[in-house]
């Protein structure tokens, strides 16, 4: 028999859930609609005041990214053989694991969603992502932008029943939509027929992808009690996917407008206070500035994905030079207790441009990507506000993307230069998120590209159980290599207190060929100098720069070497990295 929930807790979630819907819809009385969207999650029954600023993660915490049919055997389903790789390769080094969508799909390899309460078949069952759950912190999907134009919800729409009725934005052909945001070149609208007449339908990133109307209050409960399942089946993170262009205003830009931002506060609401250890991230491929405004004031998003850190990381080791890295660094603020970063430096997508906006100028971005198409790389198009098509993200496999330097081409230091990018990774303020294709150092593959027609699927090989078991035993193949050398790192920076990802970070001025930054526990009682060579040349480091107490004891936790003159020079080797402690 279950407890009934304080008075107060129930009485304080009512009044917020009155203030949140008050800001999306405007002034009226929510009384209802508060109480249903209570009553969806449960909370009528068991609800708990969460806590403020309260950091539900440390330096242990990261996640592995990995789609539920990234790893194969034939036998079983996918999520079988992928829970099974992760208890018997990755148990007591990866905290959390974020599956991509393994909801039934149309398109878009699984972020058009038919049915958002049931688990693709052809990868596995709510049993198998459950089991993961209980051994793994789980990050699903949310979701909310749209829905696949086959799903339940559009049947309805184009019969003109409930539920799926009013659930879909619909545009006016005639109107000026010049100011809308835009991450694809397709038609912003699709003409589509209903059992009451043509209507259009509004399309951010396809036709397929048909947008929700959450001016429709039944489109929020409707994702309310989504959560829930989600939560009853043990996920705990909820990445809210595209959810800058969320809400749609005639006349405006349609992305990150105030709406969305609100919409998001209130399903932060009823996550935390149906479990207080649950997390919501925001995936706004956009804009550093504009990224950052998705923290709220620690009450909207828990984790922001570090967006500008793929493509200006990749550009530092490619051209050897970290000016632009430190800057973009210096101009971050420390993110407040209870809401952190999530870095990452490859995923399922390609590798983003638009965060570069302002951080690295046109020259720059055109030489990469210049290099980048010479690895074997391809570049996405969007069409600009001014008509024009821009470089919108790189397609390549992040092992191949740092393959050489741009000056000098492909070179022996691949394997280092990829390791040196992770180094850097684990040891920034934040949260690590690990693609499972950069831990296995996969290779672009040019043959999905061809059988899909999609640029994007030159970095989503589906491996064998069988090849992947072969290449982690080979001590010769490089994808051995770099997943003992990833794992060992990941398993070194879980017990370094100064890697906690709310720890103090202060950016260090060694020039432009070394990347260096000191971190700080919290407590105070450990500290480490993080030093790294973003070239393909010995670069010579005088301790005495780095300013080194000379009453403590200092060691290399990489390389396990003691340093006694604080005062001397040390030579650093192609690409590597230094994570120089008090404490070890």
């Amino acid at each position: 028999m279950n407890t009934p929930p304080p008075a107060e807790a129930v009485a304080g979630l009512k009044y917020r859930l009155q203030k949140h819907l008050e800001i999306i819809y405007g002034p009226a009385d929510y009384s209802e609609l508060a109480d249903e969207l209570m009553q969806t999650m449960g909370l009528d029954e068991r609800c708990q005041a969460p806590h403020p600023h309260v950091n539900h993660w440390d330096q242990s915490d990261n996640v592995l990214i990995t789609y539920g049919d990234s790893l194969v055997d034939g036998n079983e389903t996918p999520l079988k053989t992928l829970h099974r790789f992760l208890r018997e390769r990755l148990s007591g080094v990866i905290s959390g694991v974020h599956i991509l969508p393994f909801f039934p799909f149309s398109s878009d390899d699984g972020f058009s969603v038919m049915d958002y309460m049931e688990v693709n078949p052809a990868v596995g069952g709510w049993e198998d992502i459950s089991a993961i759950a209980g051994d793994f912190r789980l990050m699903s999907d949310l979701v909310l932008n749209h829905a696949s134009a086959r799903s339940g919800w559009f049947d309805n729409f184009k019969k003109r029943v409930d539920p799926g009725k009013d659930y879909f934005a619909e545009g006016d052909p005639g109107a000026d939509y010049n100011a809308v945001v835009r991450p694809r070149n397709s038609p912003l609208l699709t003409e589509v027929e209903t059992a009451d007449g043509t209507r259009h339908v509004w399309c951010t990133f396809s036709a397929d992808q048909v947008d929700l109307n959450f001016a429709n209050p039944r489109v929020l409960v409707e994702f309310a009690n989504i959560i829930r399942h989600y939560l009853e089946h043990g996920v705990e993170l909820f990445r809210m996917d595209a959810v800058a262009f969320l809400w749609k205003e005639a006349g405006t830009p349609c992305v990150h407008l105030p709406q969305t931002h609100e919409v998001i506060k209130l399903y932060r609401t009823l996550i935390e206070h149906h479990t207080e250890r649950a997390l919501v991230i925001t995936e706004t491929n956009v804009p550093n500035r504009e990224n950052l405004t998705y923290f709220g004031n620690a009450n909207e998003a828990h984790l922001i994905y570090n967006f500008s850190l793929p493509p200006l990381l990749v550009y530092t080791l490619v051209e050897g030079d970290c000016r632009h890295l430190k800057t973009w660094m210096m101009s971050m603020p420390p993110a407040q207790s209870g809401t952190s970063y999530l870095n990452f430096i490859a995923s399922h997508d390609g590798i983003g441009l638009r965060p570069l906006d302002g951080l690295l100028e046109k020259q720059d971005i055109d030489r990469m990507l210049d290099y980048t198409r010479e690895c074997g790389g391809m570049v996405t198009m969007r069409r600009a506000r001014e008509g024009h098509d821009k470089p919108y993200e790189i397609n390549i496999a992040l092992y191949d993307a740092l393959q050489g330097t741009i000056d000098g081409g492909r070179d022996d230091y691949q394997e280092d230069r990829f390791v040196c990018a992770h180094a850097i990774m684990l040891a920034l303020e934040g949260i690590p998120a690990f693609y499972i294709h950069s831990l296995l150092g996969t290779e672009n593959d040019y043959t999905r590209v061809e059988n899909t027609g999609r640029a994007r699927t030159i970095n989503r090989h589906i491996w064998t159980e069988e090849e992947l078991r072969e290449a982690l035993a080979d001590e010769g193949r490089h994808h051995r290599r770099v997943f003992d050398r990833l794992t060992r790192l990941i398993a070194l920076r879980s017990t370094q207190k100064a890697f906690h990802p709310n720890a103090t970070q202060f950016t260090m001025h060694l020039g432009t060929k070394i990347f260096a930054f000191w971190r700080q526990s919290m407590d105070r009682s450990q500290s480490i100098f993080c030093v790294y060579n973003v070239t393909n040349e010995i670069q010579w480091v005088n301790l005495s720069e780095i300013n080194l107490t000379g009453t403590e004891q200092w060691k290399d936790l990489v390389s396990g070497m003691d340093y006694h003159d604080q005062k001397g020079v040390i030579a650093l080797e192609p690409y590597q990295a230094l994570w120089l402690s008090n404490r070890f």
